[in-house]
């Protein structure tokens, strides 16, 4: 939903469900059990095998779901835009202007004030799991994610 504007697809979307039991097919996966905190991605260990006439070590395999398994309620990130906004979410429709405090000789603390503001009214969903979910204005390189 972070690409260009229109061209996501509900329907063509890969779940978290579909891409382990596509690696299930190759793959024997154990669930890493510990907290992921605020961390998007959600951790598989890999255990060590052939696959296709080749050997693989132990590795891990993490699965950013934010559509199929939002992990909104612990999220804690904000983006600063190239062009001075800060947003509270990747699918958040508003944004909260840096620059122009910067350009008028704002403080740190004002700015961090506001950055902080803009923070603490953080969504607890994105919104991302609706059918009635809008893709952002920014695509998200332009976003920085």
């Amino acid at each position: 939903p972070l690409g260009p504007r229109g061209q996501w697809k509900r329907e063509e979307v890969i779940t978290a469900d579909d891409i382990l039991a596509m690696l299930r097919e190759k793959f024997v996966l154990h669930h890493d059990e510990t907290p992921r905190g605020a961390s998007p991605a959600e951790l598989w260990e890999v255990a060590a095998g052939v696959v296709d006439g080749v050997e693989h070590p132990t590795g891990t395999v993490g699965i950013i779901a934010s559509v199929t398994r939002p992990f909104c309620g612990d999220c804690d990130r904000t983006r600063l835009t190239a062009d001075g906004h800060i947003r509270s979410c990747l699918f958040a429709s508003g944004e909260t202007d840096l620059r122009g405090l910067l350009r008028a000789g704002a403080s740190d603390d004002e700015i961090a004030d506001r950055w902080r503001a803009a923070m603490w009214v953080k969504q607890a969903g994105d919104g991302s799991d609706d059918e009635s979910c809008l893709s952002p204005t920014r695509p998200m390189s332009a976003i920085g994610g």
